[in-house]
C-alpha cells in the first residue's frame, strides 16, 4: 500500500472537515446537542486545527510526524466529545460522532505507524525512550 497517498487523502479529508467546522459551527453544535456560545467557538477552533493538520499533510504526506499530529488531534476530539456526551441532550448523535472519530483515530495511528516503518523512524517511541 502507498501510505504517502493515504496521508495525502487524509490531509484532503482534514481540510474538508475543518472547512465544515468553521463554516457551520452552530449547526454542528446543535446537531450534537450542545448549542451554546462556548461549543460553537470550540467547534470553530477545532476546524482551524483540522485545516492546519491537513495542510501539513498536503505539504508532507509521507512525514509520519504530520500524521501523528492528526492522532493527537483525534485524542483532543475524543476528549471533547466525551465531555459533550455528559452535557448533550442528543446522546445518540454524540455517540455516533465518538464512533466516527475513534475510527479515524485508528486509521490515523495505523497510517502513522506504517509511515514510521517506511522511513525507519519510530516517532513517538524514540521520543519516549530518550
Amino acid at each position: 500500500m502507498e501510505y504517502k497517498k493515504l496521508g495525502l487523502g487524509l490531509g484532503i479529508f482534514s481540510i474538508g472537515l475543518g472547512l465544515l467546522e468553521i463554516a457551520a459551527p452552530g449547526r454542528l453544535a446543535r446537531w450534537l446537542g450542545v448549542d451554546n456560545k462556548t461549543a460553537k467557538k470550540v467547534v470553530a477552533l477545532f476546524g482551524a486545527r483540522e485545516i492546519l493538520a491537513g495542510a501539513m499533510l498536503l505539504r508532507g504526506p509521507g512525514v509520519s510526524t504530520n500524521m501523528w499530529n492528526r492522532v493527537i488531534g483525534d485524542g483532543v476530539d475524543l476528549a471533547a466529545l466525551g465531555l459533550a456526551f455528559t452535557r448533550s441532550n442528543r446522546k445518540a448523535a454524540v455517540a455516533g460522532a465518538l464512533g466516527f472519530v475513534a475510527g479515524a483515530a485508528a486509521l490515523d495511528a495505523w497510517t502513522a505507524r506504517r509511515l514510521d516503518a517506511e522511513t525507519g523512524r519510530t516517532f513517538p517511541a524514540d521520543a519516549l525512550a530518550a
